[in-house]
C-alpha cells in the first residue's frame, strides 16, 4: 500500500466516502500506467465481513483513493483482487455499460456472464468467488474472539 500516493490521489480527485469504484476509476485516469482493480477489502472490526471495493495498482503497489474514508491504518487493511482492468479496457467497459444500461451506474464492472454467487449478491465470476472466500477467511481470522486466561 502506498499510503502517501493514496492520500494525495484522494485529494486530487475529490475522493468521496462510500464511492470506491468511482474513486478508483478517477485515480486510474489520473495516474499513468496503473491497473484498475475490483475485489474485496477486509479488516478487523465492523462489518466483520468482506467489503466489495476497488483500487488501482502500479509497480506492485496499491493506491487506494478511498483510504481517507476508511478510518483505518493502511497496515490494517487486506486487499483481495478479483478482477483487473487496464485503463483502456476500463474506459471501453464503462462506455458499453452506459450505452446498454443508461439508467444504471456503470461501475462496478463484472465481466461476462454467467455470474456466480458470493455473499448475498449474484455478480462476478469464479475469480470473484475465490477472492470473496479468501477475504471471508481473513475476516474470520481477524475477528476471532480473544480468549482470556482464567485462573
Amino acid at each position: 500500500m502506498d499510503e502517501v500516493v493514496s492520500n494525495s490521489t484522494a485529494k486530487q480527485i475529490g475522493s468521496k466516502a462510500k464511492s470506491p469504484f468511482e474513486n478508483a476509476y478517477k485515480a486510474a485516469l489520473l495516474i499513468k500506467d496503473v491497473i484498475y482493480v475490483q475485489g474485496f477489502l477486509c479488516f478487523e472490526g465492523q462489518p466483520f465481513r468482506p467489503i466489495e471495493h476497488s483500487w488501482v495498482e502500479y509497480s506492485d503497489r496499491i493506491v487506494d483513493p478511498s483510504l481517507p474514508h476508511l478510518g483505518r491504518k493502511a497496515a490494517d487493511l487486506h486487499y483481495f483482487p478479483a478482477q483487473e482492468l487496464p485503463v483502456k479496457k476500463l474506459k471501453a467497459a464503462i462506455e458499453e455499460a452506459k450505452e446498454d444500461y443508461p439508467e444504471d451506474e456503470p461501475l462496478p464492472i463484472y465481466g461476462s456472464q454467467p455470474y456466480e454467487y458470493y455473499g448475498d449478491v449474484m455478480l462476478g465470476g469464479k475469480e470473484y468467488t475465490k477472492a470473496y472466500e479468501a477475504a471471508l477467511a481473513k475476516c474470520k481470522e481477524l475477528n476471532q474472539p480473544h480468549s482470556r486466561n482464567r485462573n
